[in-house]
């Protein structure tokens, strides 16, 4: 037998490492000396490069870039062969480089995240996977565009600095002077969030106030956005409100997929696609996956449906072990997964859980290979 494990993080307990280590220990122990794999796996959000960076071997490429209030920051991005880059802006752009007294989306810019893409350009890669969650801005991606030679104007024809408050200065784009490479490079954005860039669904009104906006401070925001997403449809004939996705991380994903010919893609199925998920699966029988919490939204671009889904196109069982079931936790079924367990055994507080992560991760991982075994038990009995 040959069991694959692919479980995202437990965040703020287990990474996705440490559970196909506990995994690979639990099967042994039952089922003596099975054959086991593992992969980093995760969906686009937080530890995706360090993901896709660990199951592909790759390597950590340093540089420093301006941070959310153009600060220098030190950051990092992946490197997984000569051609293809995994970078994330939260390592330039995000939310948890600024603490909460110093989150102000009117002074906020992704200026970082184009010049994080600029470096990857530098160093000759042409394939190029950007992940966009977890961001401190509201500027419409027009920080990173900036940085990669993209002008903002107001009426009079003088350049803005591309940050949130020169949303509702901007009359005109000038794309002349934009790095040439970007034409040449294929340009992947991992995005799993469907909002337009305005509205009540867009990216002001919907993640504006996490990132330190005051309901006049949204009010200002979205009338900005309104205005820039207008010159876009001048100048353009795009309609970002037309866009998935156009409103990811403060507007990013109008940047990323207007000026700079991004393609829009599933977090999760971007990384199964960089780690060769589907070659993985050759020859397996099992999969194991899993996740913190499964509830309804775990239908939606996570770990556990792309995990199980491909794997159900291989005609593999896949099986999933997370730290807590919640509302509608059983919808993942449709999605490939043929059972779920808990890692807790009783009813205790997250905190205590929290504590005891691997032991509990551990003492579940047994119990899902033991009743795996009686399964195995019983269908060798009635074929006799």
């Amino acid at each position: 037998m040959k069991f694959l494990f692919a479980s995202d993080s437990f965040k703020g307990s287990l990474t996705s490492g440490q559970t196909i280590t506990l995994l690979a220990r639990a099967a042994k122990e039952v089922f003596g000396e099975v054959e086991t794999i593992g992969v980093p796996v995760a969906d686009g959000g937080e530890g995706t490069a360090e993901a896709v960076v660990a199951a592909e071997h790759g390597r950590w490429i340093n540089c420093e870039v301006r941070g959310p209030m153009m600060e220098k920051v030190a950051a990092r991005y992946g490197q997984l062969d000569d051609r293809r880059a995994i970078l994330e802006m939260a390592a330039a752009s995000g939310l948890t480089l600024l603490s909460p007294d110093r989150r102000d989306p009117l002074r906020a810019t992704s200026f970082g995240t184009g010049e994080l893409i600029r470096h990857a350009l530098d160093r000759g890669f042409t394939d190029l996977s950007v992940a966009i969650g977890g961001s401190a801005t509201n500027d419409g991606g027009m920080g990173c565009a900036r940085a990669l030679g993209a002008r903002f104007l107001d009426d009079r024809g003088r350049a803005l600095a591309g940050r949130g408050e020169d949303l509702e200065k901007v009359a005109a784009i000038d794309l002349s002077n934009l790095d040439p490479r970007l034409a040449r490079a294929k340009l992947t954005v991992m995005c799993d969030v469907t909002n337009p860039l305005c509205g009540e669904h867009g990216a002001t009104l919907t993640f504006g106030a996490q990132k330190g906006a005051t309901p006049e401070t949204q009010a200002r925001l979205e009338a900005g956005m309104a205005n820039y997403r207008d010159v876009i449809r001048r100048q353009f004939g795009v309609d970002p409100d037309a866009i998935p996705g156009a409103g990811a991380a403060g507007g990013l994903g109008t940047a990323l997929k207007v000026f700079l010919g991004g393609e829009m893609k599933s977090g999760i199925d971007t990384v199964l696609d960089l780690i060769d998920f589907d070659r993985r699966l050759a020859s397996v029988d099992l999969v194991v996956t899993g996740e913190g919490r499964t509830d309804w939204q775990s239908c939606f671009g996570k770990v556990m449906r792309g995990v199980g889904e491909r794997a159900a196109k291989k005609g593999v069982i896949a099986v999933g072990l997370s730290g807590s079931l919640g509302p509608g936790a059983d919808q993942i079924l449709d999605h490939g997964i043929a059972a779920l367990m808990t890692a807790v055994d009783a009813p205790m507080p997250l905190e205590a859980a929290l504590e005891r992560a691997e032991e509990l991760y551990y003492r579940g991982a047994v119990r899902l290979f033991r009743l795996l075994r009686a399964g195995m038990a019983l269908k060798a009995r009635e074929e006799r």
